[in-house]
């Protein structure tokens, strides 16, 4: 069981122009889809650029490949949703072109990323119970409880073994929607604990 990846939560399929559209068109692209930037792409697919209400504004130019600006802020679409949320923050920016295999294949924006975190408590803790409890350690659920209060889950109860317990709590972290991890499990057997001889 893995975290959410970026390519779960992008906008498939943005709007994008290529190298030599017209600089006309590109201010009628960004106009008409209320846009502020668009990626520049290549014909194999990759973007080259991008071009933002700014470039259009403060300089003139012919097509694309004239007024773009080379860097293109993006992220990979296999990484996970709190990698592209960390990217956004550093960078300071709203939005994030997706890429798979160096082709553009999305966009990803705060406001995408947002809706992972939007989800109702009890949603929250039934995808526990069943993903981590359930499906992954076989867990005996009478033995378990799971509440979640905004976001925050609560883990109490008993597992047979510690390293499950540890891996409760790891688990846990990485359903969309938790922000923290209470672990206040127990367990019946320290199985890190190794005896020496027999």
């Amino acid at each position: 069981m893995r975290e959410l990846t970026v390519a779960t939560v992008m906008t498939k399929d943005p709007v994008t122009v290529a190298p030599d559209t017209p600089f006309k068109d590109i201010a009628d692209v960004l106009d008409r889809n209320k846009i502020a930037s668009v990626p520049v792409v290549g014909r194999d697919g990759v973007p080259v650029g991008v071009v933002t209400q700014l470039d259009l504004a403060g300089k003139q130019g012919v097509r694309a490949a004239d007024v773009m600006t080379l860097r293109v802020l993006a992220v990979d679409a296999g990484e996970s949703v709190s990698f592209a949320a960390r990217e956004l923050n550093n960078r300071g920016v709203h939005r994030l072109y997706v890429l798979d295999h160096g082709r553009l294949v999305g966009v990803v924006s705060r406001r995408d990323l947002l809706k992972v975190f939007l989800r109702s408590d009890e949603e929250i803790r039934v995808d526990i119970e069943r993903e981590v409890f359930q499906r992954t350690l076989w867990a005996d659920m009478s033995q378990v409880t799971v509440t979640v209060t905004q976001g925050e889950a609560t883990l109490t109860g008993q597992l047979d073994r510690r390293s499950e317990v540890e891996i409760a709590g790891r688990l846990t972290a990485t359903i969309p929607g938790v922000v923290d991890v209470r672990n206040k499990l127990d367990h019946t057997w320290d199985d890190h604990h190794r005896g020496h001889g027999l």
